[in-house]
């Protein structure tokens, strides 16, 4: 991603003026007036023309909690496509709708929240632990992963206009945020620097030097007994000064308040806000802002602290056009829910799926079928398809509904070019059975338990295939405050197996005989493998958007190919998790896991068969030439994936980390070449001080549709090409041989 295509760098010129002219609003304000501008509920200061404004918005996969806009797939979803272009894509239709009603609010006179353009999104922490609840609204496991998908997608929200911003994207949580969230208001992570720079901080540092963000966000947490949000070797010497970041910093919500409630470094709520703004906090999600005044006139806090913080927040609503005509002032109401938007978000639905295992079941042949069974307790769902920080859809697609329609219209063209063949024409049932609740023993309160299970057999053995929708939802994965009942509380996962309801209808489905396809429909990694030999097929749809329904409908019969890849491992019964609390990486993630790997990173199969034939390393172009194979009768579209490994380094991550990808759309029997560029990082460590360095001359980078793992190898039969790289003094220099 470049300067000239993000905006970062020709929108300097912008910042510079708007700064100069938030100086001059400044100028004319009372102190009062100025401490009022950093409370996230901004009130208006008519005599010079600044509204009312609510900086509190969200945007995690559309525009949220303010009435319809599309719903997309989750960002973990979005993160399996590896397709850096659709994550822009998406993107920018979020900020178009945000524009949109944005613009219809302000003529209505609504400035409340959940209405401004100040969005708090992505999430670009990393999904270290998979029990964590709120990894669906992350991009996975790897910081060079979450750092492009990341990136693309903030360059989608703020677009790339040189005057204004569309909207103002934020990173979220700076930085060491994953959990566990029952603890999350107390909690202490204790980090090493070599995992701070090597695992919690990259995503950060390339959305903020490569995409320009605009906001950054601090979490609930403490990193090594420094609250997040209070944390100035964080806000002041690694964002601002190190990384160049020139945008507002917001604290999470009501995240102050644990500065004295609960990790106790400070006394009172003035203290919070003191500590916070010195830290280089602007704007206060909370109420400790309230106090800021108090704050100032016991002299915690000096004038030209809260000077310096309602630059940035002025300079920031300036920018998004508080004072002038910005280019999107036309869009209305009718820009939102459009027909582009919703064949976009299918595209993005399509290309996040998975399919982790097919026996030659996939796709469906219907000429040979006369009932399909669709059973489990997502397969009518709409609350699935939505997931954390949602917006409200005008219409969602669930499976079942999906599927029939699928079918009808396939029984109904069948018909038509059937030229006398009655056989071809006829109808295909779909048969359905809930099966199960999501946690819950029984569907009825007066029922017993496994109520339903009598039925989803009866409906499995009179199929001819099952359809097996299981899965969790936003309500027992998501946030602190999700507390759900059975065996999931806190809003993370006690562990990886699926809940004891849906366990029970798991094994008395597939124990009927009949080919089971499982669609798992979750966020996060669930235990498969006590299902996975005897499942025909197996895929991961994620909580795939309000068009998920007819994605899924679509790959099940063939219309599309799976693409997606794992942006997280998926482990297996014998994982040992590592305990919850410790944020060491130690065998955490593919480039540390030790054992127990059920579908690995990077993996995810097509309905043909792509393999990279041929990959060698361009030295003057810092990047590896491929070239890729489909052989088969389908048409696909695979990711080309390249790993790196040094090893002549003590410092090198236990596996192989990934360092460039690239999707590749191949037609039947087709032979394409391609190119990946790699950055510094393929040709540095990081020591145990947290410097990058270039550790001896020798990497060896591996080259696949998939990682170089053996669990990978051992599913697709493809072994990586590897390349020996042998590089001078400096990776940047050029002096590579290989």
């Amino acid at each position: 991603m470049t300067a000239e295509r993000n905006g970062k760098g020709c929108r300097q010129a912008a910042r510079r003026r708007a700064e100069k002219q938030a100086r001059e609003l400044l100028a004319k304000m009372t102190v009062e007036e100025k401490a009022s501008l950093l409370k996230y509920d901004s009130p208006a200061i008519p005599r010079l023309g600044i509204p009312e404004y609510n900086w509190w918005n969200e945007a995690l996969h559309g525009v949220a909690r303010a009435g319809t806009a599309t719903v997309f797939p989750v960002p973990i979803a979005l993160a399996a496509t590896f397709d850096r272009e659709l994550a822009e894509a998406v993107g920018d239709c979020i900020s178009t709708e945000g524009r949109a009603k944005y613009n219809e609010f302000q003529k209505e006179g609504d400035y409340g929240i959940y209405k401004g353009l100040t969005y708090w999104s992505p999430n670009i922490n990393i999904f270290r632990d998979p029990r964590w609840g709120r990894g669906h609204e992350t991009f996975g496991e790897d910081p060079y992963l979450t750092g492009q998908m990341g990136a693309a997608f903030i360059t989608g929200i703020q677009g790339t206009e040189e005057e204004f911003l569309k909207a103002a994207a934020c990173v979220k949580h700076l930085a060491v945020h994953s959990g566990p969230e029952a603890l999350r208001h107390e909690f202490d992570a204790q980090v090493s620097e070599k995992d701070l720079w090597e695992t919690y901080l990259p995503a950060f540092a390339y959305c903020v030097m490569e995409a320009d963000v605009e906001g950054a966000m601090g979490g609930y947490s403490s990193l090594n007994g420094t609250p997040l949000c209070g944390n100035k070797r964080l806000i002041q010497e690694i964002l601002r000064e190190k990384w160049g970041f020139a945008g507002y910093y917001v604290s999470d919500c009501w995240a102050l308040r644990d500065f004295h409630e609960h990790h106790m470094v400070t006394n009172t709520p003035e203290e919070s806000a003191a500590m916070a703004i010195k830290a280089g906090c602007d704007i206060n999600c909370g109420s400790c802002y309230n106090q800021l005044m108090k704050a100032y006139y016991r002299g915690l806090v000096k004038e030209e602290e809260i000077d310096q913080a309602a630059c940035r927040a002025l300079t920031t609503r300036l920018l998004l056009g508080m004072k002038e005509k910005t280019p999107w002032d036309h869009l209305s109401c009718r820009d939102v829910d459009a027909p582009e938007a919703a064949r976009l978000n299918l595209r993005a639905a399509e290309e996040s799926i998975v399919l982790l295992k097919n026996e030659g079941l996939l796709p469906l042949d219907l000429s040979g079928i006369s009932a399909i069974g669709l059973i489990g307790p997502n397969a009518d769902s709409t609350v699935v398809l939505h997931g954390n920080y949602h917006g409200t859809a005008s219409h969602y697609v669930t499976v079942a509904e999906g599927l029939k329609a699928a079918l009808e219209a396939t029984s109904k063209a069948a018909f038509e070019n059937a030229m006398g063949n009655r056989d071809v024409g006829r109808e295909i049932r779909l048969l359905y059975a809930q099966g199960s609740e999501i946690v819950e023993p029984r569907t009825e309160r007066l029922a017993r338990e496994g109520d339903r299970i009598a039925e989803a057999r009866a409906v499995a053995k009179a199929s001819d295939v099952v359809i097996l929708c299981v899965g969790l939802d936003e309500r027992y994965e998501g946030e602190a405050h999700h507390i759900s009942t059975g065996e999931c509380m806190g809003g993370d996962k006690e562990d990886l197996q699926f809940p004891k309801p849906q366990r029970r209808l798991m094994e008395a489905v597939l124990s009927c005989g009949k080919p089971v396809v499982i669609c798992c429909m979750a966020g996060s990694c669930l235990d498969l493998s006590p299902y996975a030999e005897q499942a025909a097929a197996i895929i991961q749809s994620w909580y795939p958007g309000a068009q998920g329904g007819t994605a899924i409908a679509r790959m099940l019969l063939g219309e599309c190919s799976p693409s997606g890849k794992l942006p997280v491992t998926f482990y297996s019964s014998d994982y040992q998790l590592p305990e919850f609390t410790d944020y060491s990486m130690k065998n955490r993630t593919y480039r540390y896991v030790e054992r127990g790997v059920l579908y690995p990173f990077g993996y995810g199969l097509t309905y043909g068969n792509g393999q990279v034939t041929g990959a060698s390393y361009d030295r003057e172009r810092h990047a590896v030439h491929f070239v890729i194979k489909n052989s088969s009768s389908e048409e696909i579209t695979e990711v080309v994936q390249v790993y790196k490994r040094n090893p002549e380094s003590a410092f090198e991550v236990r596996n192989t980390a990934l360092c460039g990808f690239k999707r590749v759309k191949l037609m039947p029997w087709e032979t394409a070449e391609g190119e990946i560029p790699l950055d510094e990082q393929a040709f540095t460590v990081v020591n145990a001080e947290g410097e990058k360095v270039q550790d001896g001359n020798r990497y060896l980078l591996f080259v696949a549709a998939h990682g170089p793992d053996a669990r990978s190898v051992q599913l697709t039969g493809s072994e990586a090409i590897v390349l020996d790289v042998s590089i001078g003094s400096s990776a940047a220099s050029g002096c590579m041989d290989t």
